[in-house]
């Protein structure tokens, strides 16, 4: 079976693995400046963050 080609830029790597290591600190906030506590909201702030540096990473799935 063949790979989909949607994989993340290596500047989107850098990004996700440095947001993901403040969420594992506990440093991590929010846009509202609360801590972040959820894993997934973690992701989140770490793909659109990647998204606004330029990283090509795809598309969010939009759900129907």
């Amino acid at each position: 079976m063949a790979k989909k080609s949607t994989s993340a830029s290596s500047k989107g790597k850098r990004k996700v693995e440095k947001v993901m290591k403040e969420h594992k600190q506990g440093k991590l906030k929010s846009g509202s400046g609360k801590k972040v506590a959820s894993r997934k909201q973690a992701v989140a702030i770490a793909l659109s963050e990647a998204r606004k540096s330029g990283a090509k990473i795809p598309k969010k799935k939009k759900s129907k």
